[in-house]
């Protein structure tokens, strides 16, 4: 599977598993007020749950595994049981973890209710309800499409219905009265409290940075200048050479390190060429990269055409940039000495955006 693949099915179970988590929480509340019909007898309404709980649970797991295998982002199965332990956006990506381990408890003790007893079965399912705001965060915190006008929808399709259910849940409990009322409160504030976040961060611009996305994952956006100060840039194929250094952190504690490639280009076109890759070294001395940022442009705009790696060869190196109005194919053969002196030949195809 493409990485384009996996990266579109990441986002889809991702999307399947909070309507499927909203389903699960909507029919709890129906089963706890004792809800049936003609049609729906309690028995279906009980069955129902229990299936759609586990088939949530295979959609968070295929969620994880897309998410792990595309690699674009250095995210372990590990970081998906433990949470905030990933580098990337460990905050929201640590909550879809705990609403992942909550969803499992509540799975486990269904599995075992007859052994711990239904009090104690009863209380624990009380989870539930904080298991579906963190996966809501945990999605609108790490999901490329928060800002999307499709996702806004559904995610307030999901919010009322949850709210809807346990307002209704509430309304038809024997707890105490002042119990209720903090029900209640909490059901409005919460989604509430989420909304008024959700305005002041992911929807607006620079959230990826603030979410703590590791800065080899961040393209620097491009300088904009007036029509008539804009520079030149290449409209033809060209070739030229390359001068610059190659500098390689050491191992942060996954055990990868970041390659930082910078210098100038000269001939045919002349600019400046910034390379980022993350990796995991080899025994020979290479890199196998898991992520990777690029950027190339004049001196004036040196971000005029952002992107990465698309192909690594030893130090053979390919990459697809994108400008205003047309891609790059840029084409890099470094030779690199002891010292991190990097010279080399560079070949550029420009293509049309269209």
């Amino acid at each position: 599977m493409s990485s384009q693949a996996l990266w579109f099915a990441t986002r889809g179970f991702g999307v399947v598993a909070l309507l499927l988590l909203t389903a699960v929480v909507v029919l709890g509340a129906a089963g706890a007020t004792r809800w049936r019909s003609r049609r729906w007898p309690r028995f279906v309404v009980a069955g129902l749950h229990r299936n759609l709980t586990l088939l949530a649970l295979v959609f968070i797991v295929l969620h994880v595994v897309t998410t792990v295998v595309d690699g674009y982002a250095p995210i372990s199965l590990l970081n998906a049981v433990f949470p905030f332990t990933s580098p990337y956006r460990p905050i929201w990506l640590g909550l879809g973890a705990v609403a992942f381990d909550l969803l499992l408890a509540l799975t486990a003790t269904s599995l075992l209710r007859a052994r711990i007893g239904y009090r104690r079965w009863r209380a624990l399912h009380w989870l539930a309800y904080a298991s579906w705001p963190v996966a809501l965060v945990h999605g609108l915190g790490t999901g490329t499409d928060a800002r999307l006008a499709w996702l806004q929808v559904v995610t307030l399709a999901c919010v009322a219905c949850v709210v809807g259910a346990v307002l209704w849940r509430v309304s038809g409990s024997r707890a105490t009265s002042g119990l209720r009322r903090a029900s209640t409160v909490a059901a409005l504030a919460v989604p509430l409290a989420i909304g008024g976040w959700y305005l002041g961060g992911p929807a607006r611009h620079g959230w990826a940075a603030r979410a703590g996305t590791p800065r080899s994952l961040l393209v620097r956006p491009a300088v904009t200048l007036p029509a008539a100060a804009a520079p030149a840039l290449p409209t033809n194929a060209f070739t030229g050479t390359f001068t610059g250094r190659v500098e390689e952190s050491s191992r942060d504690a996954n055990g990868r390190v970041l390659v930082n490639i910078s210098g100038r280009t000269s001939g045919d076109s002349r600019g400046v060429l910034w390379i980022r890759l993350q990796g995991e070294p080899l025994e020979d001395g290479g890199v196998t990269m898991t992520a990777s940022g690029a950027s190339y442009g004049p001196s004036s705009t040196p971000d005029a055409y952002v992107g990465k790696i698309v192909g690594l060869q030893g130090t053979r190196i390919l990459l697809s940039l994108n400008g205003s109005t047309n891609r790059l194919s840029l084409l890099l053969d470094l030779n690199v000495d002891s010292s991190g002196v990097a010279t080399g030949t560079v070949q550029g195809n420009p293509a049309s955006l269209g």
